[in-house]
């Protein structure tokens, strides 16, 4: 694995950088409005795929080895690919034909527990294009943006910039994924940081997905007016993805019972930590699937298509899920069973997934060559047997 200069030839992210003085988000109002928003678009791949049953073909490819607690990974227009190293604070640039090189250290990252470099997303319609990323600091978890410049091979950032501050950290359930929904605008998953009443309390940015405009602004048509909430009694939410019908799905750590995949709606409350998994009670919004958390702890979710794809950790497998017709019943089904270890992110990539995995964060059992990146090639699936 090509990585020179570990420490080396970083770029413009000075300790200066780290006075971050931008806004903390305003405390919402308990008041849901629901102004309808654009049509979106599917996400997760620049390449067109027919919205049908996919799944795994089983021809895996190792991409990358040595990676230490990677956590996220973004996929660039140019054909390199950013990962974030959680407890380094590293972010490395993987090269269009192999290889790994440190593009630099982002200033300010404190990790404790599950805190550190998390979730990374891009913004490529502006220009320069910028890095966004969401990490743990001596105070709070934030979301900052860095301007990325240059082509493979030497892609660098610039001094972050505070994007939303103020969110809620602890060792344990730091949410930190990010994306730009195909309205533009930037999704964020928020833990309950460790305190279970910040996912009931709309005024707490804990246990909540977030959306924001690209500058940290509240857009107009958010469901709690002058607040970034978009939807709130989560526990520890690390997956967002949205199909071709503009549905958006999550994934979601339970406690000690069930995990989630949830479709989530603008104000709507999935219920932590009054219930977890399936309550049937009308006040909350119950998960479309539920899994023991022995057989997910699901963190990264890509769909491809109008399929679901799930990287889970302690269940050390690939969760495919397809549903009807952008909704529930779903059908799930599990691929590379204890093959990898942990999975701690899937992404789409044209007509192929890349998978992370993460048993070199404390909690796994590394083996030679981990953690690494993996191609995995699809096909279409074989008949799908619904449930009901």
């Amino acid at each position: 694995m090509f990585r020179p200069g570990r420490r080396s030839g970083l770029l413009a992210l000075t300790a200066a950088a780290l006075v971050l003085t931008g806004c903390t988000a305003p405390a919402p109002h308990p008041t849901v409005t629901r102004t309808p928003t654009s049509s979106p678009r599917p996400t997760g791949s620049a390449v067109a795929v027919p919205a049908i049953p996919w799944q795994p073909s089983g021809a895996t490819t190792e991409l990358e080895t040595g990676l230490q607690a990677p956590w996220s990974v973004v996929h660039l227009p140019s054909g390199s690919a950013l990962i974030s190293e959680r407890d380094s604070g590293t972010i490395l640039e993987r090269l269009p034909s192999g290889g790994v090189r440190e593009v630099g250290t982002v200033p300010g990252v404190v990790h404790q527990g599950e805190g550190g470099l998390l979730g990374l997303a891009v913004q490529a319609e502006s220009a320069p294009a910028d890095l966004y990323a969401y990490l743990t600091t001596a105070e709070d978890n934030r979301v900052v943006r860095m301007p990325l410049s240059g082509v493979p091979g030497s892609y660098a950032v610039g001094a972050p910039e505070p994007v939303l501050t103020g969110l809620p950290k602890a060792s344990n359930h730091d949410g930190g994924r990010i994306a730009f929904g195909p309205d533009k605008q930037l999704y964020v998953t928020v833990g309950d940081a460790s305190n279970p009443a910040n996912a009931q309390d709309v005024a707490s940015l804990g246990g909540k997905i977030l959306r924001i405009t690209p500058t940290g602004q509240v857009p107009a048509d958010n469901p709690f007016p002058g607040s970034p909430v978009w939807s709130y009694g989560h526990r520890n939410p690390q997956g967002i993805g949205w199909d071709s019908r503009g549905t958006m799905w999550a994934s979601e750590f339970g406690q000690n019972t069930w995990d989630e995949l949830n479709i989530i709606r603008p104000g709507a409350n999935y219920g932590w930590p009054v219930v977890e998994g399936e309550a049937g009670d009308p006040r909350f919004t119950d998960p479309v699937h539920q899994w023991p958390t022995d057989e997910a702890s699901p963190s990264g979710l890509a769909v491809v298509g109008d399929t679901i794809f799930l990287a889970a950790l302690r269940g050390e497998r690939l969760w495919t899920v397809w549903p009807t017709a952008g909704g529930a019943p779903v059908a799930v089904a599990p691929f590379f069973v204890g093959q990898f270890g942990r999975l701690r992110d899937v992404v789409a990539v044209g007509d192929r997934i890349w998978l992370l995995t993460n048993n070199t964060d404390s909690r796994g059992s590394p083996r030679s060559g981990d953690d690494r990146l993996l191609e995995v090639a699809l096909t279409p699936a074989q008949a799908v047997k619904r449930p009901g």
